[in-house]
């Protein structure tokens, strides 16, 4: 990515307003890399607030991102907060079980460490998946993008040799 600012237009933008338009389309190039990713049916949006600091968030974000059975749940679209909670429980950030709590799209489906009543009729058959951890010990909070872990993603990555 090329990104040019020429001036030829003489109007200076503020640095806040160019700062929220650069992030808006990188946002969005982020959105269409993963659509465009092998195998992926679901695109997942990881939201950590409520952190001890922001990298914890950070940290916490990352680790239910890159866990191989939270994506598979979400390629199978089960509502598994338990699986969100065990990749948290092995980032090593400052953590308290009794005050997390998780949605999926917005939907409650662990409140304070305890399962929400619905929680398993939630549904996460669209492509988009927002998943939301408080952790409820600060004000820290991050975000990360991933995908879900597919079928169609093993065959791919199996098929050839290295």
């Amino acid at each position: 990515m090329l990104l040019l600012s020429s001036g030829a237009s003489e109007i200076p933008p503020a640095q806040a307003d160019l700062d929220e338009a650069v992030l808006r389309v990188c946002d969005d190039l982020c959105a269409q890399l993963q659509a465009d990713a092998e195998g992926v049916t679901k695109r997942v949006t990881v939201t950590v607030t409520g952190a001890a600091t922001e990298d914890d968030a950070l940290v916490a974000a990352r680790q239910i991102a890159r866990d191989s059975l939270v994506k598979t749940a979400l390629f199978g679209s089960d509502p598994n907060w338990g699986r969100v909670l065990a990749a948290v429980g092995m980032a090593p950030i400052t953590l308290d079980p009794d005050r997390i709590s998780v949605s999926f799209n917005g939907a409650a489906v662990c409140v304070h460490g305890v399962g929400a009543p619905g929680a398993r009729e939630v549904d996460l058959s669209d492509a988009d998946i927002d998943i939301t951890v408080d952790l409820g010990v600060g004000d820290g909070q991050a975000r990360i993008r991933t995908t879900d872990l597919s079928h169609a993603y093993v065959e791919e990555n199996s098929a050839y040799s290295s």
